[in-house]
Formats: structure tokens, C-alpha cells, sequence
């Protein structure tokens, strides 16, 4: 029977591995926007890079408010969403070492610092969001 994972539960499974986020971002017609997302937990948040000029930047600088999907396709399946609302910054010596730390998570941290530096530049958004709802289920098809 699927269960409601608790606070320490749903951290370490968005935390695992390189499970990567799906974003959700609201349009400007109001519609959903979804794309991938490598990111990383901080305290109550949630923090990754995006560049200014993409759509899901664009969606922020005009609408902070997100929803972040990170599922386990395997059975019995399970999955997390984290909804809440962005905080944008743009100052490069703030993000590079969350550039960084990301990279570490997805490429390793042998290639950690080069990703870093090339995902903290001028251009580039980094973005920090506060939680404000957590659904999480464990075992769906249990």
C-alpha cells in the first residue's frame, strides 16, 4: 500500500543519486511549463541554475511560483512534489559555488569546478526556493 514518506524520507529521495527535477513554471497565458533540472536541497529549499533567456527563466522573472517533480520510475514507483516560490539571483560570486555544488551532485566532483565555471556566468540565473508544500508518496503500486 503506498504510504506518505516522512520529512526524512522524502530529503534523502529527492537527494539520491542523480535524480534530476522536473520544473514545473507558469506562462504568461497562465499554462504550464515543464523542463528538467539539476538541483540540489538546502534547509527548506530547493536551488538550481537556469539561464535568463530560457523559457522557464523567462516564466520566473515574470512568475516565481514553482512545482518540482522528482519520481522513481521503477516499480513500486514513487515520487516527490515541492511546491513553493522562487528567489532569483544574478551576483556570479553567489553562484558559483552552488553552480558548483550541483555539478558535483550530477557530473562528480572531478568534473565539479569545470561545470561550475561554466554554469556561473553573466546570462545565468540562480534560483532558491523557499518550500511551502510537500506531497510525497512511497510505493504506489504497493
Amino acid at each position: 500500500m503506498a504510504k506518505k514518506m516522512t520529512q526524512e524520507e522524502w530529503r534523502a529521495f529527492v537527494s539520491y543519486g542523480t535524480r534530476t527535477g522536473k520544473l514545473s513554471t507558469v506562462r504568461e497565458d497562465g499554462s504550464p511549463h515543464i523542463a528538467p533540472v539539476w538541483f540540489v536541497l538546502d534547509d527548506d529549499t530547493f536551488v538550481f541554475n537556469t539561464g535568463k533567456g530560457t523559457v522557464k527563466g523567462r516564466n520566473l522573472l515574470r512568475d516565481g511560483r514553482v512545482a518540482l517533480c522528482v519520481d522513481d520510475d521503477r516499480p513500486p514507483y514513487s515520487y516527490v512534489v515541492l511546491q513553493g516560490r522562487a528567489e532569483i539571483g544574478e551576483d556570479l560570486e553567489e553562484m558559483l559555488p552552488w553552480a558548483t555544488r550541483i555539478a558535483a551532485r550530477y557530473m562528480g566532483e572531478e568534473r565539479a569546478a569545470a561545470f561550475g565555471r561554466r554554469n556561473a556566468v553573466p546570462g545565468e540565473l540562480l534560483v532558491r526556493v523557499t518550500i511551502d508544500k510537500v506531497t510525497s508518496v512511497d510505493g504506489v503500486t504497493h
